[in-house]
């Protein structure tokens, strides 16, 4: 078989592969970009093809919507349009925006059940060719984490998933075993202090809670900037003032 034919059926199955949206798989992981955050995880960054969970620290919105930023930033870093399914349409995107994930990458999916939600994540993970698929949750059970978790191997697309809490008995449901890669933590702390009155950029404390074949660690972090990164800035804050802005609307 000549090389011009080869390549001619190499890029047909190439072709094929894509329509039926098996696109190649991605490998590897998606850095931080911050050597201390970067260090503790087993490949030095979050991996794809696995799945990621993220809280606030707290039972209230705000630290809830540091959770969902920092899942932004997280999903604005990958390659591809994001499929974010949700039961509750209540996202102030403008944040989301200000933490690098624009409404071009973004395809919200409404359910009405949070089973309809595991259900639309569990589809687009298998799809592949997206850059990851979020999925706002009271409960993960461990047996839907295992299919989510299988789906997102099978393609390569990371899957996250932003625990919300509608009260506070719910957020110990937060302390279950899942089958997800990592688990992290976020709690809004007092924004950089400016050389001017003003509010500077806001920071959060990062717990990584689980890491599989990893250390759990902590973290005092910039919050996410326009294009999804965060910092490790100088000094520390007062956790006990927890202002902030909410990714969601009231």
């Amino acid at each position: 078989m000549s090389a011009a034919r080869e390549h001619v059926i190499a890029d047909l199955r190439e072709r094929i592969s894509l329509l039926e949206g098996g696109s190649a798989r991605k490998v590897g992981c998606l850095p931080f970009g911050v050597p201390e955050i970067d260090a503790v995880l087993p490949e030095g960054g979050l991996a794809y093809g696995a799945l990621h969970e993220f809280a606030g620290g707290g039972s209230g919105a705000i630290d809830g919507a540091a959770a969902a930023l920092f899942a932004a930033g997280i999903a604005a870093r990958t390659k591809g349009h994001v499929v974010w399914c949700l039961t509750r349409p209540d996202l102030f995107f403008p944040a989301l925006v200000q933490a690098g994930l624009h409404h071009n990458r973004v395809v919200f999916v409404e359910a009405d059940k949070e089973e309809d939600v595991l259900a639309s994540m569990e589809e687009a993970l298998s799809y592949g060719g997206l850059g990851a698929v979020v999925g706002e949750l009271v409960r993960l059970p461990m047996v839907a984490s295992r299919r989510l978790q299988l789906a997102a191997e099978k393609t390569g697309t990371m899957g996250i998933v932003v625990r919300r809490w509608r009260r506070q008995t719910e957020a110990s449901d937060f302390g279950q075993p899942t089958a997800s890669t990592t688990r992290w933590r976020v709690s809004v702390m007092p924004s950089d202090e400016l050389p001017v009155p003003g509010v500077g950029r806001a920071r959060w404390f990062l717990e990584l809670m689980r890491s599989r074949a990893g250390e759990c660690a902590e973290f005092v972090v910039g919050a996410c900037d326009d294009k999804g990164r965060v910092d490790l800035p100088s000094g520390s804050a007062d956790r006990s003032n927890t202002s902030g802005r909410s990714v969601y609307s009231r």
